[in-house]
């Protein structure tokens, strides 16, 4: 299906059916509720189309309804809610999901607590954790051939991190179209200079050139507002590692479909190349090692290249714009499976913290203005309602990587749905390749999980002074300022939050064998 003006359901059997039928799903021959579908256009609205239907208004209708748009518009922006705009361009147009009018909760209260409290209980009560239908590599191969032509399936034996080389065809002009380029002057000006080195960089076997390209030997797949960007600033301290040129490139979860931002709808799509680019000036120097150092010192050959994209380990949101083949409305292809069949021995790190905390982070940084805690309760209030209404359809995993869901729902209940998430990449990778971390272990005492991290990855001993500079270094993307003003959420909204996460981190728990990660309500970070 063509990416370019589709538009269709989740579960709609055919394109034609839906266009029918664009307000409801099929299933069953059983029309299902509003919460699963899937509509995406493309193209600019024309508003032009519209010009002949207002000729045959009268005036007095068109001035009216000009005012009246713009009082919604300056109601929206004075709000902040600009996301959620009529007229901001974007791929998602989202039927209302409730009756009309403001939600029926209202959680300040204690007489709506009652009632939303229901809400929680009847999503506890069908928290089900299945197991997933793993896809056939084949499948994977055909869904994203050039990845698969680019990246080889074994790796230079001589050096730590995964690399190989590939063949110069000669003529080439590397990096000057690199869309990452786009981002900011720093990233060209990073381009600039390993354009003008490339052919210093190149391999030469017999009247040949080959170019050496690598793919991170970890990732820091997540999760937001969870404490990974203070362990991506320690860990780029240390000798032997090396990070991206970007912090968050999210190639394998956005990039690589052409989303930059999800409100923008779709760009060019990303090729691998880009992606790899990312890594060229870590590349350059584990080439040279291997060039100058052949007789060995082996330290040389322990360089590691990280990526720390906190988007890896939940964000599935393109799938429903790719894959039709879905089964119940969960997709057939995880990021996690392409990740895994072009890089199977790979190291993910992972960073947690109280998904309750992490909600209310979440919302203070991404939200536009007039936060408060007010405010807070009714986002949540809104999204577990429109939770509930999912999961009385479909599975608790179609409804956590429902794309429609997601960007309805004012604050992103399903990133602290750890567990899911989790249970999903053990389906592809081993326990010992996944190391689970806890924000609140790494405020408390940093040198302890800087240690867990630096053995998970076989980097070599420091000296005192290094470590005690990686180790005691502020921390980094603290909360702002302003947003500490607002204070802590109220008591009413924490509660309900902790009643909702309950069930899912005590499976987390189980499952990882670790009674902290059910997080006591005493925890806090410093």
């Amino acid at each position: 299906m063509s990416r370019t003006g589709c538009r269709y359901g989740l579960l709609a059997p055919t394109l034609e059916e839906h266009r029918r039928k664009p307000v409801l799903l099929q299933a069953d021959d059983i029309p299902t509720g509003l919460i699963a579908v899937m509509e995406v256009r493309r193209e600019p609205h024309r508003w032009w189309r519209s010009l002949g239907y207002f000729r045959k208004v009268k005036l007095y209708s068109l001035v009216f309804g000009l005012a009246l748009t713009f009082l919604i518009m300056t109601s929206y922006v004075l709000s902040g809610d600009r996301k959620r705009l009529l007229l901001t361009p974007s791929p998602y147009h989202l039927p209302s999901l409730v009756s009309q009018g403001p939600f029926p909760f209202n959680i300040t209260t204690s007489k709506d607590y009652a009632g939303i409290k229901l809400v929680v209980e009847s999503i506890t009560s069908k928290v089900h954790f299945s197991a997933r239908q793993l896809p056939d590599t084949k499948d994977l191969m055909q869904s994203e051939p050039h990845m698969f032509s680019v990246i080889p399936r074994k790796f230079l034996p001589d050096v730590k991190n995964p690399c190989w080389y590939e063949e110069h065809p000669g003529n080439v002009t590397w990096y000057g179209s690199n869309l990452y380029a786009h981002y900011s002057r720093r990233f060209r000006i990073v381009f600039d200079y390993l354009r003008r080195s490339f052919w210093e960089h190149l391999h030469r076997h017999g009247d040949k050139h080959y170019r050496m390209r690598c793919l991170p030997y970890f990732y820091i797949i997540g999760q937001p507002k969870c404490g990974t960007t203070d362990l991506y600033d320690r860990l780029r301290l240390h000798p032997d590692v090396r990070f991206a040129t970007l912090k968050e490139p999210h190639w394998w979860t956005r990039k690589r479909f052409g989303i930059i931002r999800l409100s923008e709808g779709f760009h060019e799509r990303y090729p691998v190349d880009d992606y790899l680019d990312l890594f060229d000036m870590a590349t350059y120097q584990i080439h040279d090692y291997l060039r100058w150092n052949q007789t060995g010192d082996p330290d040389q050959r322990k360089i590691i290249i990280g990526e720390a994209s906190a988007s890896t380990m939940w964000d599935n949101n393109a799938w429903v714009y790719f894959y039709e083949n879905a089964t119940d409305g969960e997709p057939p292809f995880l990021v996690q499976d392409f990740v895994h069949a072009v890089q199977p021995d790979a190291r993910l790190i992972v960073m947690l913290r109280d998904p309750v905390e992490r909600l209310y982070s979440d919302y203070l940084y991404f939200g536009i203005a007039n936060k408060s805690v007010e405010d807070f309760h009714e986002k949540v209030s809104e999204s577990l309602q429109l939770f509930e209404a999912c999961l009385m359809e479909f599975s608790m995993r179609s409804c956590v990587y429902n794309t429609t869901l997601n960007n309805a729902m004012p604050v992103r209940l399903q990133v602290g749905l750890y567990i899911v998430y989790i249970l999903d990449w053990l389906t592809v990778f081993h326990k010992d390749q996944i190391l689970v971390l806890r924000l609140e272990d790494h405020a408390s005492n940093r040198k302890y999980t800087m240690h867990k991290v630096f053995d998970f990855l076989s980097l070599g001993p420091l000296t005192e002074q290094l470590e005690a500079e990686i180790t005691r270094s502020p921390a980094s993307n603290t909360r702002r300022p302003a947003d500490k003003s607002l204070g802590p959420m109220l008591p009413l909204t924490k509660q309900i939050l902790q009643e909702f996460y309950s069930p899912f981190n005590e499976k987390l728990a189980k499952v990882l064998r670790n009674d902290s990660f059910l997080w006591g309500s005493g925890e806090k970070i410093a």
